[in-house]
């Protein structure tokens, strides 16, 4: 990997920062490398790391097989990681995936890609994260009672109006309260690690005998595994959506990415020992909160604060997604894909609220309706369907346009070999969950008609078109937003 042009990255995006003050109307670049490394970082260690060893361990078979998971998704992840931020500096807009399927591949995949993370990805993990924070907030003040969902599901959703709203107001204090809340999370994995890694200089190693015991493992359980794993290391592809906001981002993409992947599997990885070194795969598999279980084992005296670190965590990855989901609507209504309401900023605020705003409410139905877990692992195959076509993109497009400027390049044979494993997970996921995986590719082809009246909006009748254009002339008035007056990219 190297990188070149970092001059040129620089003054370039210096000179759109010297227009800050002319009044202007635009998302303007305020990310710097701690925003940035604190934007992965804080949506990728969110919920997944307090949920996921679980299921990695239950679909793995063993402790010595769940750790190679761990390890092995990292380094998938850091791949990916690797070519999502060449990409990010070969392509200037925002908008993530989005944005490099329609440079690669075409209006449709980009746009079939945007309407299922819109519909189901990202506000099925919102709700899971809003969900954990909740239960984690709540449970202590039950305990050992059940703790009533209605209460959970209360304290949910004001975690998500919260984030909503600093959202809506101000782009310096969601940047703040992301970097405040990174390096809280950062905190409750050193409090995990330490007490573990402590138990295992002092020899206490039983839980790892017969650590790859391979009577329990089966092949069609183990993308279920790698799934859980990738899940908890999801977000990593959060930063390319607001590239347009990140200061050079030619040097502090790739440096942000690498600092906090890194990071993240070192931190994973360790958390998991420490996890094996206090209980056996037994009680880690009866547990329905591991962290709270390892508490009580061996921060007694400080158990009671474990819950509030965790909801402080949920909180920095919920604040994350919607920061980053809300770019990737607004660019998709600027492409012209979705409404052009979505891609107005607040006159004021300089935000794009109506696009943070339309996350809301099918957040807030998921909530109601619950069984999200199950919708996680519904939505995973199209997900990983749609960044293993990003990278396949990548390729394309290295062959067809070799001269093409790439300030940050990564070696073929990484691109290549994370392309190939993204397909091998989607394509055994199909063999493994065929139910969930083809009600994944029905839901996801539920878009293309949607594709064709979006796009083509001038085959509807014009009394529809008037009413839409009237509709948004409304809205907009209302909410105060106006389309960005710069360009940005």
């Amino acid at each position: 990997m190297h990188t070149s042009d970092m001059g040129n990255g620089a003054k370039a995006d210096g000179g759109q920062e010297s227009r800050s003050d002319d009044g202007a109307v635009y998302l303007r670049r305020r990310i710097d490398l701690t925003t940035s490394t604190s934007l992965v970082l804080g949506t990728v260690v969110g919920s997944g790391i307090f949920i996921a060893p679980k299921g990695v361990l239950e679909n793995s078979g063993s402790v010595g097989v769940s750790l190679l998971v761990w390890a092995l998704c990292g380094v998938l992840s850091m791949a990916g990681a690797l070519c999502f931020a060449e990409l990010g500096t070969t392509f200037r807009k925002s908008g993530g995936q989005y944005v490099y399927l329609q440079e690669t591949l075409g209006p449709l995949p980009a746009f079939l890609c945007l309407w299922v993370e819109f519909i189901v990805i990202r506000p099925a993990t919102a709700s899971v994260v809003s969900l954990a924070f909740g239960r984690y907030v709540i449970e202590p003040f039950f305990a050992p009672c059940a703790t009533p969902e209605v209460l959970v599901k209360l304290v949910s959703l004001l975690a998500m109006s919260i984030v909503v709203a600093v959202n809506c107001w101000s782009v310096k204090l969601t940047s703040n309260m992301q970097v405040t809340l990174t390096f809280i999370k950062v905190f409750a994995l050193i409090l995990i690690i330490v007490p573990g890694i402590m138990a295992l200089a002092r020899g206490e190693v039983k839980n790892f005998d017969n650590a790859f015991d391979s009577e329990t493992l089966t092949l069609t359980k183990l993308p279920l595994a790698f799934y859980a794993g990738l899940y908890a290391y999801g977000g990593w592809f959060n930063l390319n959506c607001v590239t347009e906001e990140v200061i050079n981002p030619n040097r502090n993409i790739p440096l942000s990415i690498v600092i906090s992947m890194v990071t993240v599997t070192v931190c994973y990885v360790l958390v998991n020992v420490s996890y094996y070194t206090v209980m056996t795969s037994a009680d880690l598999l009866a547990s329905g909160a591991v962290a709270m279980t390892f508490a009580h084992r061996t921060l007694q005296s400080i158990a009671s604060i474990i819950p509030m670190l965790v909801a402080m965590s949920c909180l920095g990855s919920l604040n994350g997604n919607i920061f980053t989901m809300s770019r990737m609507l607004f660019v998709g209504a600027r492409e012209g894909h979705f409404p052009a309401l979505l891609s107005m900023i607040h006159i004021r605020r300089e935000t794009p609220l109506p696009a943070v705003l339309m996350m809301y409410p099918l957040v807030v139905v998921m909530l109601i309706r619950g069984n999200l877990f199950q919708l996680v692992n519904f939505a995973a195959f199209s997900r990983w369907l749609f960044i293993a076509m990003t990278t396949l993109g990548l390729l394309i497009h290295r062959y067809r346009f070799p001269l093409h400027s790439r300030p940050f390049k990564v070696p073929v044979a990484i691109t290549i070999s994370f392309t190939a494993v993204c397909f091998f997970i989607v394509g055994l996921s199909l063999y493994s969950d065929p139910w969930n995986t083809g009600s994944s590719c029905a839901v996801t082809l539920s878009g293309v008609p949607v594709y064709y009246l979006t796009v083509h909006q001038q085959r509807l009748p014009v009394r529809w078109r008037n009413a839409f254009q009237s509709c948004t002339k409304h809205l907009q008035i209302l909410l105060e937003v106006i389309q960005q007056e710069v360009k940005t990219y």
